[in-house]
């Protein structure tokens, strides 16, 4: 995959949210449009690869969206960038369905590393930029976290940035 023709997202996890894991929150709805949006404008732009980090929250809804505009569009391919083996190892049985489903719908798949680090987020969060062309970020402000750090880092890096805030 080329770098100008790569997209990666990076988002906020449940818990930042305000809406937590209430997927049919108004807040969260509008963010799921906006999202659908910027992946429809990415590829009309020629961004055809798309990365996800595969976290909870924002990094499935991306998932999800992809998913969809692949279907809808010739040429679209999707890769999980898992951080490590266990990364969903601790989640609760709902949200590991729906990871291990999201997973095996992509066409690729990367594991950054095999063992949890207290660094293999922003292994992976690295790993992402390091590839790609754009950044969609679902960012509320914050100045700690792992958002932050993916949206600093892609800045850096002279990635153009789209941020949709929450």
């Amino acid at each position: 995959m080329k770098r100008e023709n790569t997209c990666c997202f990076t988002g906020h996890r449940p818990d930042k949210l305000p809406w937590r894991n209430d997927e049919g929150d108004p807040r969260c709805l509008a963010l799921k449009e906006k999202l659908a949006g910027s992946v429809e404008d990415a590829y009309e732009r020629g961004y055809r690869h798309f990365i996800c980090g595969m976290a909870l929250g924002c990094d499935l809804y991306f998932c999800e969206t992809v998913l969809a505009l692949r279907e809808r569009r010739p040429g679209v391919t999707v890769e999980a960038a898992i951080p490590c083996e266990e990364q969903a190892a601790r989640w609760r049985e709902q949200d590991r369905r729906r990871y291990f489903s999201l997973v095996e719908r992509c066409d690729y798949e990367t594991m950054v590393q095999h063992r949890y680090t207290h660094g293999c987020m922003q292994r992976r969060d690295r790993y992402m930029v390091d590839r790609s062309g754009l950044l969609i970020a679902a960012y509320d402000g914050m100045t700690l976290g792992g958002t932050m750090y993916t949206l600093t880092y892609a800045m850096r890096q002279g990635l153009e940035t789209v941020v949709l805030d929450i």
